[in-house]
């Protein structure tokens, strides 16, 4: 019978999968709009390719012979799900690319992407053994999710100077913040730093990202409010 200690791992596991799942369904609506246009308009591929790059060396992270005993499941598996999302997102960026040089950058910064994600699995196996592996690897990892969970600063950053939330929508800051709590609590409960602190800081943004949402677009509403009753 698993304890209940093991039961709470995979419970907070579990939920920062299903959490993630739909941060990585977020760019649908994206891709329904370059599938309608069979144009990829302005949209920009690179954040596609910096999520694959970081997908799959938390990826590698998770697996059994880069943290030891079983790896961590959970982490390997949420990983490995959010790879082929983002590999189907930028097939289809680079089919509907506007132009032949567009097409040519996304696959080239695609080529880069596997080779350095080659180049640092190849390192990890090749100069290190247990458990500076793990350190080398979960280091490297930790550095990629603090970029992803920082990236919506400049977002935030926007909001404040327009004080309209329309660039920060309310289900992906609710995602992220979700998400990271659950696999802060994962992390804290493995006892593995490389988790919990790159998430635990993705707690921080992302609560910040809501209390920002909530402050905005109450007073976005209440201008809107003002406005109708002076027309």
């Amino acid at each position: 019978m698993s304890s209940l200690y093991d039961l709470s791992c995979f419970a907070a596991g579990l939920a920062g999968n299903v959490f993630a799942l739909a941060l990585f369904l977020s760019p649908v609506p994206t891709f329904k709009r370059v599938l309608k246009a069979k144009s990829t308009e302005q949209f920009d591929g690179l954040p596609y390719l910096l999520s694959l790059l970081n997908c799959c060396i938390c990826l590698w992270y998770g697996l059994p012979w880069v943290s030891g005993g079983g790896g961590r499941a959970l982490v390997a598996t949420v990983n490995g799900t959010g790879a082929l999302f983002q590999l189907a997102y930028i097939s289809l960026f680079i089919f509907y690319a506007d132009s032949r040089t567009t097409r040519l950058r996304i696959t080239g910064l695609l080529v880069l992407v596997v080779f350095a994600f080659a180049l640092i699995a190849h390192a990890s196996i090749a100069l290190f053994d247990q458990p500076v592996r793990q350190l080398f690897v979960g280091s490297v990892s930790m550095a990629s999710l603090v970029s992803m969970f920082a990236s919506p600063l400049a977002v935030m950053g926007l909001v404040i100077r327009t004080e309209c939330v329309e660039f920060m929508p309310f289900y992906l800051s609710l995602s992220t913040f979700l998400m990271s709590a659950s696999f802060a609590m994962y992390g804290l409960l493995l006892r593995d730093f490389f988790i919990y602190f790159p998430n635990g800081l993705g707690v921080v943004l992302g609560a910040m990202q809501l209390v920002l949402y909530a402050y905005y677009s109450r007073r976005w509403k209440n201008s809107g409010s003002s406005a109708a009753l002076l027309a």
